[in-house]
C-alpha cells in the first residue's frame, strides 16, 4: 500500500507513476477525494467526542436542573457520535480500498512503457548449436521416462504432471543446490505455509481484491493457496517492530506454489513451463530503507552466482514500468534460453517492493538513534523455480541419442549421476 501522507504531499508523483505504467490516474483522484471526505468526517467526530468529554466533566460539578440539562446534551452528542462513527468507518474502508488500487511508483530508472520496452542489461552464454534437430522437453521427458503430462492431466487436469525417476531426483537436486547456495550466503532456510490468509495476500500482492484468475481459494475458509513463498515470508513479521540491528533479515523460502493461470489460456500450454503447481526456492529480505537498492543489486548477484555454474545461457532484463506487478518499484528478470521455444523464457525475477508490502502488513523497525518507528523495505528474488529449470536443463543439455547430461554442480545431488539415458534407443529426429 502506498504512503497516504506522500500522496497528499506529492500527488503529481503518483499521477506520473500511473502514466509511466500506462494506467489511468483516476484511482489517484479517487483516493484524494475520499481522503478529503474522511478527514472532514474525522474532524466532525473528534469535535463531537471532545464536546461530549467536556460536558461529562462539567456534569460532575453541577446539580439540579443545570445538571439534568447537561445530561440531556451529552445524550444528544452521544447519539450524534453513534450516527457518525459508522459513516467514518465506511469512509476509512473506502479510502483503504482506493489506496490499494494504486500501485507502487516505479523507480526513476525503470524504462517507460509495456513489455516491448523491457531492456536487456546483459547476455551470458550463447544458445547451443546442435548438429541435429533438438527435441523439446516434453519429447525428451517422455523418451527418458522422467515426465508424464498425459497422466498428470488425467489425475488433476491440464497443466499438471508427474515427475518420475531421474526427473524426481532432479527436482530434489535443484532444491537442495539452491538451498545450500543461499544458506552459505547467509539466507535462513525456511519452509513456509502454503495457505495464507486473504488479508495477508492482499497486502503482499496489492490491488483492491484477490485476482481469482491467479489465486486458488479454499472454499468456506478465509484462506488461499500461495503462488510463492514470498507471501508467507513477507507476512511472518506482520504487526511486529523489528530492531534496526537485525536488518537485513534474509530468508530462503522453500515451498510448493499454486497458480490458477486462468488468464493464460492458450499461452505456454505445452509441457511444464507454465503449470498450476510447482516447487520453488525463494530469496526474501526485510531491509533498512537506506540500503534497499544495494540489497536489490545483491539479490541479483546471488541469483547469477547460483545460475552461472549451471551453464545455461541467459540474459538479465530490466522490466519496464507497464510490465511491473503492483508491489514492485523495480524488477529484473533472468530469462534462460530454451531450445524448444526457440527463445528465452523467464526463469527468475528479482524485485524491490520498497515500503509497499510492509506498510500494508505493518512491519516496522525501531531506529537506534531516535524515537518512533519506520516501515521496512521488502525485496524478493527467485533462486530456483523447479519446473522451468528442468525445462531449460533437458533442452540445453540434450544429445542426439536422446540422453541428457546433468550440469556439473548438480551431479553430487544426483548421487553421482552424470546423465539421464533413454529407457529405449531413441529414433534420430
Amino acid at each position: 500500500m502506498i504512503d497516504l501522507r506522500l500522496l497528499r504531499d506529492q500527488p503529481d508523483l503518483f499521477r506520473e507513476a500511473m502514466r509511466k505504467r500506462g494506467l489511468d490516474p483516476a484511482p489517484v483522484e479517487r483516493a484524494l477525494a475520499l481522503d478529503a471526505a474522511r478527514r472532514e468526517l474525522l474532524h466532525r467526530v473528534e469535535t463531537l467526542r471532545a464536546q461530549h468529554k467536556r460536558l461529562s466533566e462539567e456534569i460532575r460539578r453541577l446539580g439540579g436542573a443545570e445538571r439534568e440539562a447537561r445530561i440531556e446534551d451529552t445524550r444528544r452528542l452521544a447519539a450524534d457520535i453513534k450516527r457518525e462513527e459508522p459513516r467514518l468507518a465506511e469512509a476509512e474502508n473506502a479510502l483503504g480500498g482506493a489506496l490499494r488500487a494504486i500501485p507502487n511508483p516505479p523507480h526513476p530508472s525503470v524504462p517507460e512503457g509495456g513489455p516491448d520496452r523491457n531492456a536487456t542489461v546483459r547476455v551470458i552464454g550463447e544458445p547451443p548449436a546442435f548438429a541435429f534437430t533438438p527435441r523439446d522437453h516434453v519429447e525428451l521427458g517422455t523418451l527418458l521416462d522422467v515426465l508424464d503430462v498425459e497422466r498428470g492431466a488425467k489425475v488433476a487436469g491440464s497443466r499438471f504432471y508427474f515427475l518420475r525417476r531421474e526427473g524426481a531426483l532432479l527436482q530434489l537436486a535443484l532444491v537442495r543446490y539452491a538451498v545450500d547456495h543461499l544458506a552459505a550466503a547467509g539466507f535462513v532456510p525456511t519452509i513456509t505455509p502454503v495457505l495464507v490468509r486473504r488479508e495477508r495476500l492482499l497486502g503482499m500482492m496489492g490491488g483492491a481484491q484477490l485476482d481469482d484468475q491467479m489465486v486458488y481459494r479454499v472454499e468456506g475458509e478465509d484462506l488461499a493457496l500461495s503462488g510463492t513463498s514470498e507471501m508467507a515470508l513477507g507476512t511472518m513479521h506482520a504487526d511486529e517492530v523489528l530492531e534496526e540491528d537485525r536488518l537485513p533479515i534474509r530468508l530462503c523460502g522453500i515451498s510448493t506454489c499454486f497458480r490458477r493461470e486462468a488468464g493464460a489460456h492458450g499461452k505456454d500450454t505445452r509441457g511444464i513451463f507454465r503449470v498450476h503447481q510447482f516447487d520453488k526456492v525463494e530469496m526474501f529480505s526485510y531491509c533498512h530503507p537506506d540500503r534497499s537498492w544495494e540489497e536489490h543489486e545483491l539479490l541479483l548477484q546471488v541469483q547469477e552466482r547460483l545460475w552461472r555454474p549451471l551453464g545455461l545461457p541467459y540474459r538479465v532484463v530490466d522490466i519496464a514500468a507497464g510490465d511491473l506487478g503492483d508491489p514492485a518499484a523495480r524488477k529484473f528478470d533472468i530469462e534462460t534460453w530454451m531450445p524448444g521455444r526457440g527463445a528465452y523464457g523467464e526463469t527468475q525475477s528479482c524485485s524491490n517492493c520498497t515500503d509497499f508490502q510492509a506498510r500494508a502488513v505493518n512491519v516496522r523497525f525501531r531506529r537506534r538513534d531516535r524515537s518512533g518507528t519506520d516501515i521496512v523495505h521488502t525485496l524478493n528474488g527467485t533462486a530456483v523455480a523447479v519446473t522451468r529449470t528442468i525445462v531449460a536443463i533437458l533442452e540445453n543439455y540434450q544429445r542426439n541419442d536422446g540422453s541428457v547430461a546433468i550440469p556439473e554442480p548438480l551431479v553430487p545431488y544426483m548421487g553421482g549421476l552424470t546423465e539421464i539415458r533413454p529407457r529405449e534407443p531413441a529414433r534420430t529426429p
